[in-house]
């Protein structure tokens, strides 16, 4: 078995549908199918159960991702120690004003008992930019949200969150127990100053042009609801202070957490990194 094929196995059985794994791995979904049924001849057994809506493990398919997940990290973690051997042993990450997320910790945590010998140096950025300094060169990686343009960058989705609008607690509409964007037309919103991502800033509008203060950093979109009654949006599970409420919108699509970096970049720190948070940020 090629590690390459494993790769391509733990990709299907994690997303469970083959055209979701086929965008992962950044191929088409024809020699995806062929790469498994091979996989399928060599081990001797089903490994997958296929159906219009996706697919599920056989038991036999459960015990290979086990322990092709176990090869892989053995893997990961020889490139990183001759990565390190060879002078690579800093790796820089930028994350989007959200180091707080409980995912980011576990991540932190499995990361170093992976390779204690590598400093991870922390970019933490404002929220004009989703990239966290990758197009500009100033990170390896980032752990950030879409959406935004990804031409020339891999992305690997680590989760997606429910969104909800911020508003204060007092507000007629922070007593519903959910809402929908025409329940928050014409009212103010924050927006990103002029130049941001133009799909970052529509997806964070609700896909309208909106009004309303502009906006850099977590704190700012905070500040502009309690003192403005500013409509804002945020994943749920956040804290908020009390004089805040947030209300899920039923037809706005999750945001999702990505991990990003350069197309091409075949670092291992970098390959480790996405491979460990994969699962902190799903557990």
């Amino acid at each position: 078995m090629e590690l390459r094929t494993l790769r391509y196995f733990v990709a299907v059985a994690e997303e469970l549908h083959f055209g979701r794994a086929a965008a992962r791995l950044h191929m088409s979904q024809p020699p995806l199918s062929r790469a498994i049924r091979q996989l399928e001849s060599d081990v001797g057994a089903a490994l997958l159960l296929r159906s219009p809506a996706g697919v599920t493990l056989t038991p036999a398919g459960a015990a290979l991702l086990d322990e092709a997940r176990a090869l892989l990290d053995q893997a990961d973690r020889v490139r990183v120690r001759v990565a390190t051997a060879a002078g690579a042993t800093t790796l820089t990450v930028g994350f989007l004003g959200d180091s707080t997320d409980r995912g980011t910790r576990r991540l932190a945590d499995a990361y170093r008992g992976h390779h204690p010998g590598v400093e991870v140096r922390v970019r933490e950025t404002d929220l004009t930019d989703p990239t966290c300094g990758l197009r500009a060169g100033l990170v390896d990686v980032a752990l950030t949200r879409g959406p935004f343009d990804e031409t020339g960058l891999t992305v690997r989705e680590l989760r997606a969150d429910p969104v909800g609008a911020v508003l204060r607690a007092d507000d007629p509409l922070a007593r519903r127990d959910r809402l929908t964007l025409s329940d928050l037309a014409g009212r103010r919103w924050f927006r990103f100053p002029a130049g941001t991502d133009p799909l970052w800033q529509a997806y964070w509008n609700g896909g309208e042009r909106r009004e309303g203060p502009v906006v850099r950093g977590v704190q700012e979109c905070v500040q502009a609801v309690l003192w403005n009654g500013t409509v804002g949006m945020t994943p749920l599970g956040h804290e908020m202070p009390e004089e805040l409420a947030v209300v899920p919108v039923a037809d706005m699509a999750p945001s999702r957490v990505l991990a990003v970096w350069q197309e091409g970049d075949r670092n291992p720190l970098i390959r480790s990194l996405v491979g460990i948070a994969t699962a902190a940020y799903r557990a």
